[in-house]
């Protein structure tokens, strides 16, 4: 592309006169950003090209990963810093009196997803490619994302998120590849050949449009595609209004996760995901079948995984095209689809292993519920050869039963793989929550641990932070992130130490500032930077985490003697917008900052900051800055978690339950670099059981908890009189779920340790640094080398293509 800053200037300035018709000194940044956008896209395109030829060249295995989210965040800085230009475009850029990082404040966040799944896709994007392994991602090019996230009066409101305002520099249109993803109508059966055969007939029939997205590997020529769906009116419509027919056929790539407590919003969530998985595979047997003259040995050529249970339904899709396009038996469409399809299960939660009425399910897709219900009975007949008479069993396992298909069980049946993401979430799937399936099928499941991509965390996110690690061990990291762990020999060195800090209170100074301009509060970047940001989900305790600090409020306020190391609690989160109870706790910690922050008692000893929209783009900025990681889901709840994995890579210590990859995280850097509270998985899953668990008692014996839970509900909010009845209710009427209670006095205490660490800084520094040390093991390039060599039976593209 460009060799030097001269040549880079040149050609920028030439690229933008030709696209906007005007000169240099009367462009805009956002203009300055399509320019090298656009630039970099052309750049990339060639070796794109020859990444797709080899792939049909070589036969080689690929893989496909379906996910409902792909959270990509900015793309322009990581696509520079992965194609190694990234200080001749900053040095040009700069020569022209322009700032590289303004410019990229022109980039919307691709918002694409909501939370940890997403994000997790995307890392495995990125990991795949820079390893060179054949893998592309599928998803669905949501118009609006999920929402841009406001807060009025302390409360979320939710509006439309126009990520796509000014296009997307990124992607390519590919409309010649649309294909016809059909809904509602009838199923009839006819005889061809003395064979019966199924007709989909009189649907109503979506256009996806595909739009790809290069997946640029590290330093390498490997570029992979993210192919994002978009829903359009076909061209012609049967028996519509036309009108309706536009506004419901758009509906499907619009948002993210639709409000589903209604069947409207059901029937638009599960529209979305056939959408996704028929349009997905239906483009991935074209491919398959230009340079192959059947699909009889398709499943060993090709790996479809399904990020969770809702790209599920590319079991009964796959079925479908093998039975009634390709005219095979079941037996041979079943053998072939079984040995394509791997499941990664994400939660434990019961409520999250999706569930869809047949009332809606049958009419909406009337073939493929034939095929789930033919699945399922010849799942039940095969477990009722194998436990004759064990009339409950089969009934906890079968797919479709009591008026309900279940996603999940249909994964279990029809995947040849099904991995946790975390060993401890891996043990109790096989254990508890799936431990009937693990049985039957006990070769099936197996444990991928989460991981991270260090280069966007680490090398993008926190370059003072990267540049030192380079200085002192040197560049091979990057490539190889085991390779951190020779950080431990400058543990006793205090020239790095002091570096270390250095860094750290930069990134501090700089958050700081971000907090100023969003919210109007001045903070201590000297204090202690603890925070919270993730998904809103009662099961990861925001609520026990601002509890705490209304606590502390008390001791100060009631005992002139109590003082407490400066504090600066820092949340993000974004509650779905059908999500009533963690809605409230939103609006709560807004209340206590309000208090909190307008309290001249306090000596700016605690400060609360809820930094509204939280997305990758502000992760980016929190990660480098934080001091203390909270990871305080209830034990045995949270799969997996990477932000924990993102904290530890920068620096920030994790206060968390043995919970997910915490386990693990304390394995890597010692008790002794970690603090660790609360019940254990096993204690919770006891109390789930057995019961003897009280929350009453805990608000009655412990005087902390009773002041705490009755400023909930005594007028202490002046602004919120009956706002947070829900929050009590739910904790005393009804004995308190999540064991935020029980777990209270247990995080008062590990919280003060915390705290008396920090005031030791070599400690500090120490055990922050074997946090970074001990992190390579989460990278995501390892997790990926897993799957690949594990699951999917991929190999790396020869080097050769790639030199």
């Amino acid at each position: 592309m460009f060799t030097s800053k001269e040549e880079f200037k040149k050609a920028f300035l030439q690229r933008l006169e030709m696209m906007f018709g005007k000169s240099f000194q009367d462009s805009t940044r956002r203009e300055h950003f399509q320019t090298l956008g656009n630039m970099i896209r052309e750049y990339i395109s060639s070796d794109w090209i020859k990444t797709n030829e080899q792939y049909r060249a070589s036969g080689e295995k690929q893989v496909y990963y379906l996910s409902i989210e792909f959270l990509l965040g900015r793309l322009l800085r990581n696509n520079l810093m992965n194609l190694g230009i990234e200080n001749i475009v900053y040095e040009g850029l700069y020569d022209l009196g322009i700032d590289l990082a303004e410019v990229e404040e022109a980039e919307a966040d691709a918002g694409l997803g909501n939370g940890g799944l997403g994000r997790l896709a995307a890392c495995f994007l990125d990991s795949l490619a820079t390893l060179n392994l054949p893998g592309h991602g599928f998803g669905i090019r949501y118009k609006h994302g999920l929402f841009e996230q406001k807060i009025v009066d302390g409360y979320q409101v939710e509006l439309p998120e126009h990520w796509l305002r000014h296009g997307n520099v990124w992607e390519v249109r590919r409309a010649d590849l649309a294909v016809q993803v059909p809904f509602w109508g009838k199923v009839e059966a006819v005889s061809e050949d003395g064979c019966l055969q199924f007709r989909h007939i009189n649907t109503e029939t979506v256009t996806a449009v595909p739009y790809d997205l290069p997946i640029v590997g590290y330093k390498t020529k490997t570029v992979n595609t993210l192919r994002l769906w978009s829903a359009q009116p076909s061209p012609y419509p049967v028996n519509k209004d036309v009108l309706k027919y536009k506004r419901e056929t758009e509906s499907i790539s619009e948002f993210l996760y639709p409000d589903d407590t209604h069947d409207e919003g059901k029937i638009l969530r599960l529209k979305q995901q056939y959408f996704l998985v028929s349009a997905s595979i239906q483009s991935i047997i074209r491919s398959y079948l230009s340079t192959h003259s059947s699909l009889l040995d398709f499943h060993k050529h090709v790996s479809i995984h399904i990020n969770d249970t809702h790209p599920a339904l590319a079991i009964p899709e796959l079925m479908r095209i093998l039975l009634d396009e390709e005219k095979m038996g079941w037996d041979e469409a079943w053998n072939i689809t079984k040995n394509t399809i791997s499941y990664t299960n994400h939660t434990t939660l019961s409520e999250a292993l999706e569930k869809w009425p047949i009332r809606i399910f049958q009419p909406l897709l009337p073939r493929i519920f034939m095929i789930v219900d033919e699945i399922n009975e010849r799942f039940c007949k095969e477990l009722w050869d194998r436990y004759p008479g064990d009339w409950e069993r089969i009934e906890k396992m079968a797919i479709v039963a009591h008026g309900e298909v279940r996603m999940a069980h249909l994964a279990l049946a029809g995947c040849y793989s099904v991995n946790g993401v975390a060993r401890l979430h891996t043990d109790i799937l096989k254990k508890r929550e799936m431990n009937l399936f693990y049985e039957v099928f006990p070769d099936k499941f197996n444990n991928k641990t989460n991981g991270i991509s260090h280069r966007r965390w680490l090398l993008k996110s926190n370059p003072g932070l990267a540049k030192l690690i380079s200085e002192t061990i040197g560049t091979s990291w990057i490539d190889s992130p085991a390779q951190l762990e020779r950080l431990i020999e400058f543990r006793d060195d205090p020239a790095f130490l002091k570096k270390l800090s250095s860094i750290k209170k930069e990134n501090k100074n700089s958050l700081a500032a971000i907090i100023k301009e969003k919210t109007g509060v001045t903070v201590d970047p000297s204090s202690i930077f603890d925070v919270h940001v993730k998904r809103l989900h009662a099961y990861k305790r925001q609520l026990l985490n601002i509890l705490h600090i209304m606590h502390l409020y008390n001791r100060i306020k009631e005992d002139s003697s109590f003082s407490i190391y400066p504090r600066t609690f820092i949340f993000g989160a974004k509650a779905s917008p059908g999500y009533y109870y963690a809605k409230k706790i939103i609006k709560l910690i807004n209340s206590v900052a309000d208090i909190i922050n307008n309290d001249p008692d306090l000596n700016d000893q605690l400060k609360v900051i809820f930094l509204e929209n939280y997305r990758v783009s502000l992760a980016e900025e929190i990660f480098p800055a934080a001091d203390i990681s909270e990871q305080i889901s209830t034990a045995s709840k949270e799969a997996s978690g990477t932000g924990n994995m993102k904290f530890m890579m920068n620096g920030a210590i994790t206060v968390g339950t043995l919970d997910g990859a915490n386990i693990e995280i304390m394995e890597k850097v010692g008790e002794e670099n970690i603090f660790i509270f609360g019940l254990t998985a096993d204690e919770v899953l006891h109390y789930y059981q057995h019961g003897g668990y009280n929350a009453r008692d805990y608000y009655h014996h412990d005087y902390r908890i009773h002041q705490v839970l009755d400023s909930l509900v005594n007028g202490f909010f002046p602004d919120a009189e009956g706002e947070f009845e829900a929050i009590y209710d739910s904790l005393i009427m009804q004995n308190d779920q999540y064991f935020v209670l029980r777990d209270f006095a247990s995080y008062v205490d590990i919280q003060q340790k915390a705290g008396e660490a920090f005031e030791d800084q070599d400690r500090w520094l120490k055990m922050s640094l074997m946090n970074i040390a001990k992190s390579g093991h989460f990278s995501s390039d390892r997790t990926i080398a897993e799957y690949a060599n594990d699951i999917w039976k991929i190999k790396a593209t020869n080097p050769m293509i790639n030199s």
